[in-house]
């Protein structure tokens, strides 16, 4: 539905196996464009924030580069808690007089400690999109009896199955032909009933897949706590039923604020900012570790720190590991990985093993 009176209808169809978007003028009718969904720039942005492009495969790497970042940022505090230094120079602010290694040493830790909890909220906020993870909510859901319907999100870049009542592409609304064609002024009267009920824009109409099943209208907005789902009937205008967000299970209404929050939606442009603010800060913490990495690396090694004696795992270190890997099951099995690696590479790999820290030389 057109949210202005001077706006186009949108009209996705399923063509060919792929989503076109058509606009058509309200008045005219008149066909003003079409546009492959996939191929709009804003779904370009979307697949490359979350898949890098490259499918599933692409979703997984997002997601382990998602879990270490989460790691980093847990054991980058836990080198960060001061322990009986006085003052806050170094910990809450740089000093900014110092060089060298103390100068971009508090710029990491004090950028670290400022950025970590919006940070652990933006990457946490977005693992249900993920391939794995959103997978594994799913069926951890199923198996606990928590789950209601298909969600509104993408998972690995794909959209819930479809309502087999409605016809309805879970999240995205997609629109596919309905057989028969619905009757003549069942649109209408839909239009008629949903137009008073001032849903939040994007407003999405779909009609049946079957005969004499009630359209769907859904509420598509960015701030998905003021979303809601109705189905009517087009013969008579009448709502048969009405789901609002604060209808929805409360685990879908955690990630539904922590998905409008991450995409910046939640509370207008204060949201935008902080967003924004984190990202740049991700990136600083990113470059000043970079930095002290090159200043400090052994010449003609990768410069990983060289083993001092045998690690010691203390109970409470192996439960949140363990703990972790649960919550995150790509940290736990690229963990599993790591350390088969590192056994095989001291075991049969001197030379390897030498450059990447995990031996003396």
């Amino acid at each position: 539905m057109p949210e202005r009176p001077d706006a186009a209808v949108r009209v996705l169809v399923t063509r060919d196996g792929a989503d076109r978007r058509v606009y058509v003028d309200p008045h005219s009718l008149a066909v003003l464009g079409v546009v492959i969904e996939e191929q709009r720039p804003m779904r370009v942005v979307f697949r490359l924030h979350g898949e890098l492009l490259a499918g599933a495969a692409g979703s997984y790497l997002v997601e382990i580069a998602a879990c270490w970042a989460i790691v980093m940022l847990l054991t980058g505090l836990y080198l960060w808690w001061p322990r009986g230094r006085r003052g806050l120079a170094g910990i809450l602010y740089p000093r900014l007089r110092a060089r060298g290694r103390l100068f971009w040493r508090d710029l990491h830790a004090t950028a670290g400690i400022w950025v970590t909890v919006f940070a652990l909220g933006l990457i946490l906020t977005g693992l249900p999109w993920a391939k794995g993870w959103g997978t594994y909510l799913t069926q951890v859901r199923q198996l606990t009896g928590t789950s209601r319907g298909p969600v509104d999100w993408t998972i690995g870049g794909k959209a819930p199955k479809a309502d087999a009542a409605s016809g309805e592409h879970a999240g995205h609304g997609g629109m596919t032909m309905p057989a028969p064609p619905p009757s003549p002024g069942d649109l209408a009267r839909v239009i008629a009933t949903t137009r008073p009920l001032g849903l939040a824009g994007p407003v999405l109409i779909t009609p049946p897949a079957q005969a004499g099943a009630p359209w769907s209208v859904a509420s598509d907005t960015a701030d998905r706590p003021l979303r809601s789902t109705l189905k009517i009937d087009g013969a008579s205008g009448r709502i048969v039923s009405r789901t609002d967000f604060a209808q929805r299970h409360w685990i879908d209404r955690v990630i539904g604020y922590g998905i409008a929050a991450h995409e910046g939606a939640l509370f207008g442009l204060a949201n935008q900012l902080l967003g924004t603010a984190t990202a740049l800060l991700l990136v600083l913490l990113s470059v000043s570790g970079a930095v002290m990495w090159w200043r400090r690396r052994p010449i003609g090694l990768l410069g990983a720190p060289i083993p001092v004696g045998r690690a010691r795992f203390g109970a409470g270190l192996v439960v949140a590991i363990l703990a972790l890997a649960l919550y995150l099951p790509l940290f736990g099995l690229t963990l599993i990985l790591v350390l088969l690696f590192e056994g095989i590479a001291r075991r049969w790999l001197p030379g390897p093993s030498q450059w990447l820290g995990l031996r003396p030389a």
